[in-house]
């Protein structure tokens, strides 16, 4: 399962949706995630990637992790999970 296919999973699980329902293009607003689910979701992705995900839950616009939509919540994890493995 491609990394993309594995944070889509995750997605739609908070979201209470099937994963067909969540588009790359999909934003957190548009899926009914509010910023507990947000959290939840950013934990799993840790748990699921083995990875720390650089985002403040109480400060989401000064991260560098961009939330603005799955595709780049999905790139941004590709990016960390690279940046790991190095």
């Amino acid at each position: 399962m491609s990394v993309k296919d594995r944070v889509i999973a995750i997605i739609a699980e908070q979201a209470v949706l099937e994963p067909s329902d969540v588009t790359m293009e999909s934003t957190l607003d548009d899926l009914g995630i509010d910023s507990l689910g947000l959290v939840e979701s950013i934990f799993a992705i840790e748990e699921e990637f083995d990875i720390s995900v650089p985002f403040n839950a109480n400060e989401p616009e000064q991260s560098d992790f961009d939330i603005s939509s799955v595709a780049t919540i999905v790139a941004g994890i590709e990016k960390l999970i690279s940046e790991q493995a190095a």
